[in-house]
């Protein structure tokens, strides 16, 4: 019988268990802290990335897998499972090349090309990771790879991600804000909102003075976003799992909790945000299947 293999990366922010639960296939991104690489996710664990990252003079550098990784990866599956199917869904374009690396992965595949359809999610961390796991769920429903695309699609456009920035350093470090912008923003206890655009880019939302008026702000948008529905919602946190329970806590004072799932934000985002960081994800509970 055929069935669809579901593929991503390590920037989906999956928990092991999960992703091992429902056979999806993780291709790890490389982090570098100097001239040493670590595969995201297999050498290096959120935890370990964190600690190494307050001690690190310079930003690590990360990059996307190569397209002979993804080449393997396919070739690989497409032999282990002659008649399955591939979807392999990846970090927003907008802010890696690990969609285009999967793109030609798929081109140089000498035969069985059609059997693989390559997503660009146009999202981060779990803002996607959510959608590869509905992804999973649907292929072990015995759904079609134009069915799942086509709901992910669907589930991508209800659901809502807002990330909470503690710290400014990382952001000035990675040019995004000037230097006196952060120190000022620093003096003054600003906490940055951000999230990410349909084209997959991030931009910024909104920013509080202080972590408890920047989570009450979070709790507004996700408010005026979904009108209080019952909610699943996740919470990426940096190896700090008590902040995010926290914030789950303030959540259900103000909405009906369906699913809670919590998950480390990786190296991509830590090394652009820095520690303290903490994502939220939330889409309507209602199954639109």
């Amino acid at each position: 019988m055929s069935s669809t293999l579901i593929v991503t990366d390590s920037t989906a922010d999956i928990p092991q268990e999960l992703a091992d639960r429902l056979g999806i296939v993780v291709v790890p991104l490389t982090v570098m802290f100097g001239s040493t690489a670590y595969l995201d996710g297999i050498e290096m664990s959120a935890a370990q990335f964190y600690s190494e990252l307050v001690r690190a003079d310079e930003l690590p550098t990360t990059s996307q897998p190569s397209p002979a990784r993804f080449l393997e990866t396919y070739t690989t599956l497409l032999e282990q499972h002659p008649e399955s199917q591939i979807v392999s869904i990846h970090l927003s374009s907008g802010v890696s090349g690990t969609y285009q690396s999967a793109l030609l992965g798929k081109s140089m595949l000498e035969k069985h090309e059609d059997r693989v359809t390559v997503v660009d999610s146009k999202s981060a961390s779990y803002g996607y990771g959510m959608l590869v796991v509905y992804a999973a769920e649907l292929a072990a429903a015995g759904q079609s790879p134009a069915d799942i695309v086509q709901a992910v699609e669907r589930r991508g456009e209800r659901r809502c991600l807002y990330f909470l920035v503690d710290t400014l350093e990382y952001l000035q470090k990675g040019g995004r804000i000037g230097k006196a912008a952060a120190m000022v923003g620093t003096l003054l206890n600003i906490k940055p909102i951000l999230s990410i655009d349909k084209e997959g880019i991030i931009y910024s939302v909104d920013k509080a003075r202080g972590h408890k008026k920047a989570t009450a702000r979070i709790i507004e948008l996700l408010e005026r976003d979904l009108k209080g529905q019952k909610i699943n919602i996740a919470v990426g946190h940096t190896a700090d799992r008590s902040v995010a329970e926290a914030f789950v806590a303030q959540l259900a004072e103000h909405f009906e909790l369906g699913d809670r799932i919590y998950t480390e934000l990786g190296a991509v985002i830590g090394a652009h945000v820095g520690p303290g960081t903490i994502g939220i994800f939330a889409w309507p509970a209602r199954d639109e299947r």
